[in-house]
């Protein structure tokens, strides 16, 4: 390949010196810039410089020097904001493996080629003011997590803010997370991919520069400074951020965990989902910078059991029994009902197959197995029956998933009804059926406020959030287990393959809260729940049903001793003295009827 070099610049300061191999990748020092690259030994490597923004390379310097297959070079007098740079092996121009910025992915879906010099390593600017940020290190147990796609969460034109599809777009929404009661987000990759493929790689999944920050995601064209201000902005809001990092199979080990700890150091990253088939995931914690580090992977095994129990399959109890107690944090998983992969919350009521036609794959992609239902309509309708049922299941699927003790994540739009009108692979639908349309929080905001307040419901009930699993044992000697569960008779576990109900009763004894009893009925019948007795003095109260949400006053159940759910229902039951919580009632309501009346 002929390369023509400039004459503009010729009689510079900048010159060769001797390289180091290790790290691999850019090292600045104060008057230096070591670049070191693998390169097998039968090829020929040189160094490409060009001036920042200019189209022709500048200079070009071979790079003989070897330790094993890594050739290595350095150049001094070479100021890191006016250059940017590129290597040619064997004819090939090819981009650095481990380039930490990049030059000419600035615009979304733009087609530019590297063989033509219009993608270039850029310098990363070592200059930033963490203002003193850290990573937040929250309990797995107090997490609230919410899983977005960095352009499709704020692209819509009904997000409403400026810089749409970008970090500074997800800066704009910070105050409605932290509303809704998010501390955690989970990011899809924000690494450099090629977007323009034969279909839109949406998604980001893929190969990629993973060390660079996407350019087109920052609203300046600055990926690595714009997920640096979203960080730092998401940790003053109490916020940590996860990172997907879906290494392609065949990457390199070492690679991935550099890259891991890199991500921790440079943008104080709190965690990464992981898969497993892919990165050892024991040498990751094994590693010493990882030590404090969330380290996650999906699994599907809460959201196919809860699915199936939400729809009424038999024979889902004792799996039920087992995802309601299990604790995320020893296992690096999180609970979620829905996730990028399928179905939304919304669609998963609304349909009971995939519709995947756009995607122009004659619906042959996307997971056939959704275990979802339509509720009696495939789609959008407006038979009453079928749209309160759905707002129904939408609630119960809430409820299965707050209520469960392992760490929950909602998927982005889920709290107001988002749709993908059926399609449950959007990898290449950058468009607004993959993108989140904020128009269901203004259709749909008693949804959003039942979500919002159950939320806060289980971050005030610390026994649904207990920092160890719950052993089923009375280990506060109160003659009550911590956790029990029973069927329709108190405390008889349901045996019967047929069964489609459970209560959980959970002690507060020795968290010192409100003992909580939780009637879950998945039957299409209504069902009678024996309640456990309480002590002389105390009451069940009903704080939540499927029906109304979270109530603002309990409401003392009339018969203390059975409970009648309707079909397809949940309640939530918790114990306190009757006189106390009947005369805090009391005054609350006077207090509001005199506030009126002034």
């Amino acid at each position: 390949m002929a390369i023509g070099v400039s004459r503009q610049w010729k009689g510079n300061n900048m010159r060769e010196v001797q390289g180091y191999p290790l790290p691999l990748g850019v090292q600045i020092s104060e008057n230096k810039i070591n670049f070191s690259i693998a390169v097998p030994i039968e090829k020929k490597c040189q160094l490409l410089i060009y001036r920042a923004g200019r189209k022709r390379l500048y200079r070009q310097f071979e790079m003989e020097t070897a330790v094993g297959e890594v050739r290595c070079i350095a150049l001094t007098d070479i100021e890191p904001a006016e250059y940017e740079y590129n290597y040619l092996i064997n004819g090939e121009v090819v981009v650095d493996p481990y380039v930490q910025a990049l030059a000419g992915r600035e615009h979304w879906g733009v087609k530019k080629e590297t063989a033509r010099h219009e993608i270039r390593g850029r310098f990363l600017s070592q200059e930033y003011d963490w203002e003193g940020d850290h990573t937040l290190q929250i309990p797995y147990h107090q997490v609230i997590a919410y899983s977005l796609h960095v352009r499709g969460f704020t692209r819509h034109a009904s997000s409403k803010v400026k810089s749409k599809g970008t970090f500074q777009g997800i800066i704009e929404k910070i105050d409605y997370l932290t509303d809704l009661g998010i501390n955690q987000i989970h990011c899809m990759p924000v690494y450099e991919f090629e977007e323009c493929q034969t279909y839109r790689n949406y998604w980001g999944y893929g190969e990629g520069f993973y060390f660079a920050p996407k350019s087109a995601y920052s609203s300046d064209g600055d990926g690595a400074r714009g997920l640096k201000d979203m960080v730092k902005a998401c940790h003053k809001a109490g916020i940590e951020v996860v990172l997907e990092m879906p290494f392609c199979t065949g990457a390199d080990k070492m690679m991935m965990l550099e890259c891991l700890r890199y991500y921790v150091m440079e943008y104080h990253i709190d965690g990464f989902i992981l898969n497993p088939l892919v990165i050892p995931i024991e040498s990751v914690h094994a590693d010493p910078v990882l030590k404090k580090t969330k380290i996650m992977e999906h699994e599907l095994g809460f959201q196919t059991v809860m699915r199936r129990f939400l729809k009424g399959d038999e024979g889902m109890i004792p799996d039920v029994i087992y995802w309601l107690k299990h604790h995320s944090e020893k296992q690096g998983i999180f609970n979620c009902i829905t996730d990028q992969n399928g179905f939304t919350l919304n669609d998963l009521v609304s349909y009971d197959s995939k519709h995947n036609e756009e995607n122009g794959e004659k619906n042959q992609d996307g997971p056939d197995y959704n275990y979802s239902w339509n509720c009696g309509a495939e789609g959008p309708s407006r038979k009453k029956a079928v749209t309160e049922l759905r707002k129904h299941q939408i609630n119960n699927a809430f409820f299965l998933l707050l209520l469960s003790q392992g760490t929950p994540c909602i998927l982005a739009g889920d709290e107001f009804g988002n749709t993908q009108k059926g399609n449950n692979n959007v990898y290449c639908q950058d468009n607004s059926v993959g993108w989140t349309d904020w128009r269901g929080l203004e259709k749909k905001k008693t949804l959003h406020d039942f979500v919002k307040k159950l939320i806060l419901f289980r971050k005030e009930h610390d026994l649904l959030t207990p920092e160890r699993e719950l052993q089923g044992i009375d280990l506060s000697c109160c003659g009550v287990p911590d956790v029990s569960y029973h069927g329709e008779e108190a405390w008889q576990v349901p045996k019967e393959v047929s069964s489609r109900q459970l209560g959980v009763y959970y002690s507060g004894a020795r968290t010192k809260n409100a003992d909580c009893y939780v009637a879950y009925n998945m039957h299409w019948l209504e069902h009678v729940f024996a309640l456990p007795a309480l002590p002389k003095g105390y009451g069940w109260y009903v704080r939540a049903t499927t029906d109304c949400g979270i109530l603002d006053y309990p409401e003392l159940l009339k018969d203390q001793r059975k409970a009648e759910l309707k079909e397809r229902s949940i309640v939530v039951f918790t114990a306190d003295r009757i006189v106390e919580v009947e005369t805090k009632k009391n005054e609350s309501i006077t207090t509001l009827t005199d506030d009126q009346s002034s």
